[in-house]
């Protein structure tokens, strides 16, 4: 089927560029082989559990080479816990807990905010009020007990029963009733649910309460440097009527995503731009993880960030040769190295040698030796079509390559001095042949005419 040097050619190019093509997919898919990471969370319906379960989908979806694993516990702690023991490769953290030493922050998943509401239109001026006051704690779990208590410096001891958790099921106008005995309501909700929360207006239209800014912030966040400073704007809480009706200082906590620091930089890499490109899908249906932020990258962040995540973080915009410049580097080496290969099989085994146009001359040469003994023009002509096919095969294997110029002139030298004796011989039967017709008709015996000869026999018979 490979007639030419020229084919042969050209299937080896695209054998080439085929098998480099098929060399890049493979070191890509070998690079990009699937990594699956344990993740520690809380209850299964915990906001963490319902992050991580979105996180895994998301991840699928996107062909990421991450895969997550969810392993539920009792409580977040109890994940924390595991995770502290190498038992697990993520976790979710709020910055008021203790953090394991090798935790490394892959992004922000959510905010907390801390409401000091008081009763009514009474106003309480600062947290160290609180102290002499029944404080009901209104949160998700019993770990925000002791952050209240902490940061209103309240030791061990018959104190600490002033600071209750609130029922799960009671509400601001509960708490607030005389009946109740609670003076303050300290309320830590995650600032997306805050803003959702319709409950904050409707008992504010009521005066049920008032909103009271944290003045101690600013040092509560230089004493406890998992606290973060944060600014409540006009109208957050309610619109109508506006709570607070001006910008409020508070705190707050964060809630972050951690990884082990042993964690590749690959896959945390990867982690980090999967959760920052596709913020809105992570989203849960309650507002938890609605506003994601990248890790801090500072050096003095509380927990430092994961060193995949600020590769990613600080280098956003990576070039299209910063993205795959591997691949490239892979291609270029596997295109020289296989089209080495081929290059070597041509010239060594199925390249065709070109024939040297002197040795067509043998061929020529005899034909020369057969004119004598064609004694007809057919027998010639056949010689002639005969030469013409050499002087053709010869045309066609210079242009293709698979005859060189070698003794070319001795080609030409041949191919004429053959030809002018072929049409030599054809002048020569052509002329015997005319001679030849002559001499028959010289030496037929003479013919009689019959009419004549009846003619004479009568005449002498007369």
């Amino acid at each position: 089927m490979i007639k030419t040097n020229q084919q042969q050619v050209f299937l080896y190019v695209v054998l080439t560029l085929l098998l480099s093509l098929a060399t890049v997919w493979g070191g890509r898919a070998l690079l990009h082989n699937s990594e699956t990471l344990t993740f520690a969370v809380g209850a299964p319906n915990s906001d963490e559990a319902l992050f991580a379960a979105k996180l895994a989908a998301v991840l699928k979806n996107n062909a990421s080479r991450v895969r997550i694993k969810i392993v539920n516990n009792g409580d977040n702690a109890k994940a924390l816990a595991q995770f502290d023991r190498k038992q697990a490769d993520l976790a979710v953290l709020r910055t008021d807990a203790k953090v394991p030493l090798r935790a490394r922050t892959l992004a922000i998943l959510e905010h907390d905010l801390v409401l000091l509401l008081g009763p009514g239109n009474k106003k309480i001026k600062s947290l160290a009020e609180l102290k002499k006051k029944k404080v009901a704690v209104v949160a998700e779990s019993e770990s925000s007990l002791a952050f209240v208590r902490s940061i209103l410096d309240i030791p061990d001891g018959p104190d600490t029963a002033r600071i209750q958790m609130a029922p799960q099921s009671a509400t601001l106008d509960k708490l607030f009733a005389p009946s109740s005995g609670f003076g303050a309501v300290i309320a830590i909700v995650h600032a997306s649910r805050a803003v959702r929360d319709k409950a904050y207006e409707q008992v504010a239209k009521r005066g049920g309460f008032t909103l009271n800014a944290i003045d101690e912030a600013k040092a509560l966040a230089r004493k406890f440097p998992g606290l973060s400073n944060e600014t409540l704007t006009a109208g957050t809480l309610s619109a109508s009527p506006e709570i607070p009706d001006d910008d409020l200082d508070t705190i707050g906590l964060e809630w972050l995503l951690v990884a082990q620091s042993r964690m590749s930089a690959s896959a945390a890499g990867d982690l980090a731009r999967t959760i920052y490109e596709n913020k809105s899908a992570l989203r849960l249906d309650n507002g938890f993880a609605s506003r994601i932020e990248p890790a801090s990258v500072e050096k003095d962040a509380f927990v430092m960030a994961h060193q995949g995540a600020a590769d990613y973080i600080n280098d956003d915009t990576k070039s299209f040769m910063d993205k795959y410049s591997d691949l490239m580097y892979l291609g270029a080496a596997a295109l020289s190295v296989i089209g080495s290969i081929f290059a070597a099989i041509y010239a060594k085994i199925t390249r065709i040698a070109p024939e040297k146009a002197s040795e067509l001359s043998t061929a020529i040469l005899d034909i020369g030796e057969r004119i004598e003994h064609a004694h007809s023009l057919d027998q010639l002509e056949c010689l002639q079509d005969e030469l013409e096919g050499i002087l053709r095969g010869a045309v066609i294997g210079l242009r293709d390559g698979t005859i060189s110029t070698d003794g070319l002139d001795t080609f030409k030298l041949g191919y004429e001095f053959v030809r002018d004796e072929i049409g030599m011989r054809r002048d020569y039967l052509k002329r015997h042949a005319g001679e030849a017709d002559k001499v028959a008709q010289d030496t037929a015996p003479p013919q009689h005419d019959d009419s004549k000869v009846v003619v004479v026999k009568t005449a002498q018979s007369a």
